[in-house]
């Protein structure tokens, strides 16, 4: 499962309904941005940044594979082997992590 939706059902109900929305609207848009740079290329002195941005975002709004990816993208950065992280993986699975948590946001904002 890519979406931890107890946790998704928590964000919603701490920050409600409108603050929410404002928060996964920026997210998918920061999301969009980032995963644009990561198939563009980016430096190997940046890859760590990224991908700690982007999983602090996806651990967030409940996107553990996501998370997990960067994380890992994360580790073998600060070790000093940036080529080692595979940027289109993770742009790859963000466009699917995406693509799930809108079916399922659907769904959650309308029970």
């Amino acid at each position: 499962m890519m979406i931890d939706w107890g946790r998704v059902s928590e964000l919603r109900a701490e920050l409600g309904g409108e603050d929410f929305s404002e928060v996964v609207a920026l997210f998918l848009e920061e999301g969009d941005e980032l995963a644009n740079r990561l198939r563009a290329g980016i430096s190997s002195a940046s890859v760590e940044a990224e991908l700690h941005f982007l999983k602090g975002s996806a651990l967030n709004l409940g996107l553990g594979r996501l998370a997990r990816l960067c994380q890992e993208g994360e580790r073998l950065a600060a070790k000093g082997e940036p080529a080692s992280v595979d940027l289109y993986e993770v742009a790859d699975i963000w466009e699917r992590s995406k693509a799930e948590f809108l079916a399922g946001l659907n769904r959650l904002v309308a029970a």
